[in-house]
């Protein structure tokens, strides 16, 4: 997932008229479906969720992407798509090398200002690592996307893994990676925020995990 190095790109088509919304996935390889079919991701199933509705998903997510590669391209890739929605998540690979924390900041925060001053909005999704990693950087990791969210006025940042990140059978053999059985679960985690950002109703119902 975040050690690897390839880079891969992958874009869905997306309209030419102006009036269509566009939403930009901007993450590392928990996006890019990194050693599954990328038509089962859930980047994949978040298009088909809302093609119906007019909005045209471009994921823009590389595996192994760190904060700092994500803030290099960012300007780019806002100019090249032009989204109406960036979705952010990435930091992972941050953590797991055990960046300091006060750069993974500094980065996510450049990129959410870049991002708003294309006129687009942002949604921040929230990631977090293992403690083994140790308890404090763990902990100081998971909250500085609360802390981002609070300062720039965006919704609370979901867990991208929630109800399932102690699950190993979800998880490839390198544990770190997502399933094609988890993509649903992480749908469910991250679309509430994504339709509230979109203006659209957001359902009460959620997929619950079952044990």
């Amino acid at each position: 997932m975040f050690l690897t190095i390839t880079a891969a790109i992958t874009f869905m088509s997306f309209s030419a008229d102006a009036r269509a919304q566009r939403l930009m996935i901007y993450g590392d390889s928990l996006s890019a479906a990194y050693g599954i079919d990328p038509k089962k991701g859930w980047v994949s199933l978040l298009q088909s969720r809302l093609q119906p509705d007019g909005v045209t998903v471009i994921n823009s997510s590389i595996s192994g992407e760190t904060t700092r590669g994500g803030l290099n391209r960012i300007k780019a890739d806002l100019a090249r798509i032009k989204p109406n929605l960036v979705v952010l998540v990435l930091g992972a690979n941050d953590g797991l090398r055990g960046l300091p924390i006060g750069e993974t900041r500094k980065n996510l925060q450049s990129i959410i200002n870049n991002t708003q001053a294309a006129g687009a909005k942002v949604v921040l999704i929230g990631v977090q690592i293992p403690p083994n990693y140790g308890i404090e950087y763990a902990r100081q990791f998971r909250d500085l996307y609360f802390d981002l969210a609070r300062i720039n006025h965006l919704s609370q940042p979901p867990f991208l893994l929630e109800g399932f990140a102690d699950r190993l059978e979800w998880f490839q053999a390198d544990r770190l990676h997502p399933t094609t059985e988890a993509q649903p679960a992480i749908l469910e985690n991250v679309l509430p925020v994504i339709r509230k950002a979109l203006n659209q109703p957001v359902p009460s119902s959620k997929v619950t995990v079952k044990s």
